[in-house]
């Protein structure tokens, strides 16, 4: 099967990601089921949150030479994401793979696999997740190449289409489509307002099942 290169992908969906800015990550898990990363796939690398439109590279595995060729293709909308086709022992990313995208501008990478060269990775301010780390890595073999750039690829259960929104912080990442994510935004910073006052009440002694109604839930199990 002949590799696809694709550059036609949605452009990135401003308005969605604004908003997403203004809302704690982790809110939105209380408002939807979908796009969140298995967390074996953790932050190794950065400190910042980070935003962007998903661009997708499905490696041949240990063949790395399609992440090289879609580190010229980045903006820095752009979030890099990684299917290594289930190789979690070749780090598909490391110093110089890092620091191309770094210099298209580009705040994050998130790999389904490991990635190498964290102390480099640290320097440049990335935000890198992965699954873990390994001495061993991917090469330039000139394999036939099976893989392909921004088409549909699996990351930690979830299937991510070129031009879906990632969001990711300390706690994990979020990868979905801005439709699905644009109704829950709103109920999520909803909720962020309320909690300071949740808390507050929380201190002064209230029971936190009479304050989120869990205790009339359980009462009114039969």
């Amino acid at each position: 099967m002949p590799i696809q290169i694709n550059t036609d992908i949605p452009s990135p969906n401003y308005d969605v990601m604004k908003e997403l800015a203004s809302v704690d990550f982790p809110t939105i898990g209380h408002f939807l089921e979908i796009g969140f990363i298995h967390p074996g796939i953790h932050r190794i690398a950065g400190t910042e949150r980070i935003i962007g439109r998903a661009v997708t590279v499905r490696m041949t595995a240990p063949d790395s030479a399609l992440v090289h060729k879609i580190t010229e293709m980045l903006t820095p909308d752009d979030i890099l994401v990684i299917d290594t086709g289930g190789d979690t022992t070749h780090a598909s990313t490391g110093g110089v793979v890092a620091t191309a995208v770094a210099e298209a501008g580009v705040k994050g990478i998130v790999i389904d696999g490991v990635c190498t060269d964290v102390g480099t990775l640290r320097e440049l301010g990335l935000s890198v997740y992965a699954r873990g780390t390994s001495l061993l890595t991917t090469k330039i073999h000139g394999l036939k190449q099976t893989g392909a750039i921004n088409i549909p690829v699996a990351i930690g259960g979830v299937a991510v289409l070129p031009g879906y929104i990632v969001a990711g912080d300390e706690n994990g990442v979020l990868i979905a489509d801005p439709a699905v994510l644009g109704p829950v935004i709103g109920l999520a910073r909803a909720a962020d307002e309320r909690e300071p006052t949740t808390l507050a009440r929380v201190r002064k002694g209230e029971k936190l099942p009479n304050i989120s109604a869990a205790n009339k839930l359980i009462s009114a199990i039969p």
